[in-house]
């Protein structure tokens, strides 16, 4: 029986680490300026993590054989009491090994949350809500509009769904859409709100992912570098309807994003 335990713990360790070694299972493509950073630091930790799974489930499987039942009676059973030393030490390696690699990537992580955007950042406020993503522009002004909860009606979509107070002028020139759009090559600041529960907008091709939280609005940033469609998705399990809640974020040039939003503009005339 310990023969046939060390088999299948060895089979299922060489098997699991194939899928991760061949990434059968991987983010698409990066497509932002700090996809590169991200994905060297995932590697880093998978690679180190790796090592140290194999040797556990090695380990495992040895001793499930070693220290199985041979059907010899005659030999004294021995317990063992632990090893103090053993156990700070694969502590003290464990703190070492988790604080060295969140040091090594903390550069990136505050780099989109903590420094501020640079000027002449596209700025787009995100909103989500049981199951929709909105999206929301300050127009030509610059400047977004106000928005009040009392005014907020998801079923009306649009303006209405975000609660876009139509009396304040600064809300004239708004654009809300289903669709995010922004200019490849140009640093977008993300504002992001949440009306009902927490909501996590997560666009795999970017990396980029942040919770947003009721009452919270959270300003990160991000730099598209290449053209094409990417799929917003929802990953904080916020309902019923969670597994629907997606958008798409179309990264274009700088003259396709302009004409969309003179386009957008010249529609609430």
């Amino acid at each position: 029986m310990g023969l046939v335990l060390l088999l299948i713990i060895w089979l299922i360790t060489l098997i699991s680490s194939y899928f991760f070694v061949a990434k059968t299972w991987w983010l698409p493509v990066g497509a932002s300026a700090a996809a590169a950073g991200i994905d060297h630091y995932f590697t880093v930790t998978f690679i180190l993590m790796g090592i140290v799974f194999v040797a556990a489930q090695g380990i495992l499987g040895f001793f499930a054989w070693r220290y199985c039942d041979h059907g010899s009676s005659s030999a004294a059973a021995h317990y063992s009491h632990g090893n103090n030393r053993l156990e700070i030490a694969w502590t003290v390696l464990t703190f070492i090994l988790f604080v060295g690699l969140n040091l090594m990537s903390s550069s990136i992580w505050a780099s989109e949350r903590f420094r501020p955007a640079q000027s002449g950042a596209v700025q787009v406020e995100g909103t989500g809500m049981q199951f929709q993503w909105y999206f929301r522009y300050p127009g030509s002004d610059g400047k977004f509009g106000t928005t009040k909860p009392e005014l907020i009606d998801p079923s009306a979509g649009g303006e209405g769904a975000v609660g876009l107070d139509a009396t304040d002028p600064a809300s004239k020139d708004d654009l809300v859409t289903g669709t995010m759009y922004l200019p490849v090559g140009r640093e977008a600041e993300v504002i992001l709100r949440a009306h009902d529960v927490i909501h996590s907008f997560f666009v795999p091709g970017m990396r980029f992912k942040q919770d947003a939280v009721p009452g919270l609005a959270i300003h990160m940033h991000f730099t598209p570098i290449s053209t094409g469609d990417y799929e917003i998705v929802c990953a904080e399990l916020c309902g019923l309807g969670h597994y629907k809640m997606h958008g798409m974020l179309k990264v274009v040039s700088q003259q396709e994003f302009d004409a969309w939003l003179a386009a957008r503009e010249a529609e609430k005339q």
